[in-house]
C-alpha cells in the first residue's frame, strides 16, 4: 500500500512538474514577444524622430537661405534702382 501511495504521490509531481514548466515557457514566450514589440515600437519611433528633424533642419536651411541678403542680391537684376 505504501508504494502505490508514493507512485501516485510521484505521478502528481511529475504532472505538476510538467504543468509548471510549461506555464513558465509559455510566460517566457510572452515576454519576449512583448519585449520585441516595445523594442520595434521605440525604434521607430526614434527613426521618426530623426526624419522629422532633418525635414526641420532641410526646411529651416531653405527659409534662411531664402531670407538671407545674399539671396535677396542674387535676385534683383544688378543696375536697377531701389523704389
Amino acid at each position: 500500500m505504501i508504494c502505490e501511495h508514493g507512485n501516485m504521490l510521484s505521478r502528481s509531481r511529475l504532472v505538476f512538474i510538467v504543468f509548471y514548466v510549461t506555464a513558465v515557457l509559455i510566460a517566457t514566450v510572452h515576454l519576449r514577444t512583448a519585449s520585441s514589440r516595445i523594442f520595434y515600437r521605440y525604434r521607430m519611433a526614434k527613426v521618426s524622430r530623426r526624419d522629422v528633424s532633418e525635414h526641420l533642419r532641410r526646411t529651416q536651411l531653405e527659409l534662411e537661405s531664402l531670407i538671407s541678403p545674399k539671396a535677396v542680391s542674387e535676385h534683383i537684376p544688378s543696375g536697377s534702382q531701389p523704389e
